[in-house]
């Protein structure tokens, strides 16, 4: 159904007067914005027939495609777009779109956070990026549960003053590809020394906790000496409760 608005009626009669005049483009996206699409998309493919290097009506083109759900042909006209003007936002926008019309979250994010490249602060496409990363952001594994995910032990005994007690050294040894030294051979799986390791490891920790608890006692501690104390305790706690 045809769209007779004061500025259509106008641009129609220009187009009209002379085929190959550039006011399609305008002409096609007026008749976009009032939602007149397949006429939109009419005149913006006979233009560009014309016109194919005027980019701004194939974003029109590719927009209006995209409202009718002709993703893929929508898909063809702002990849155009976007090779000729990697900074075109509006196609940019339109390709993410698409993706996330697919049901294609990664590609979608892509193109969203590209955008927000080009349109910083814009509060619609913050909250756009910030709700997919939620939604791409891989599950957690048992792997990033684990004690040495949650605590940086090395930090902690450099707080503490101490060179790496053999536990630890013990515990390195478990650590996925680690380099083992010929003195000190890797375990073979299942030969019971995995619980021998960590026992020392916890040993050793308990040790460390008794002499820093006398220290405690003695002289008043620092912040950050109570901090990693604390944290100390946490890592004992996270230790003992950890599956062997």
């Amino acid at each position: 159904m045809p769209v007779d608005t004061p500025r259509i009626l106008e641009l129609r009669r220009r187009v009209q007067a002379d085929p190959s005049s550039i006011a399609f483009a305008q002409l096609g996206e007026e008749l976009r914005r009032a939602g007149a699409n397949e006429e939109a998309i009419d005149v913006c493919q006979t233009g560009l027939a014309r016109h194919p290097g005027y980019l701004s009506a194939r974003v029109t083109l590719g927009r209006a495609l995209i409202e009718l759900g002709q993703l893929d042909d929508a898909h063809v006209e702002l990849s155009v777009v976007v090779a000729n003007a990697a900074d075109n936002l509006a196609a940019i926008r339109g390709l993410a779109e698409i993706h996330q019309r697919r049901g294609e979250m990664a590609e979608a994010l892509v193109y969203y956070r590209r955008a927000l490249e080009l349109a910083r602060h814009d509060p619609e496409l913050e909250e756009t990026v910030e709700r997919m990363e939620k939604e791409v952001a891989p599950p957690a594994t048992e792997a990033d549960e684990s004690v040495e995910a949650l605590f940086d032990f090395d930090r902690l005994v450099e707080q503490l003053g101490a060179e790496t007690p053999p536990g630890v050294q013990a515990l390195d040894a478990l650590r996925p590809g680690a380099t083992v030294s010929p003195a000190q051979p890797a375990p073979a799986a299942g030969d019971g020394h995995d619980d021998e390791r960590f026992s020392q490891l916890e040993a050793d920790l308990r040790d460390r906790e008794a002499r820093a608890a006398l220290l405690r006692a003695s002289e008043p501690l620092s912040s950050d000496d109570a901090a990693a104390l604390a944290e100390l305790e946490n890592w004992l706690d996270a230790l003992r409760s950890a599956p062997r």
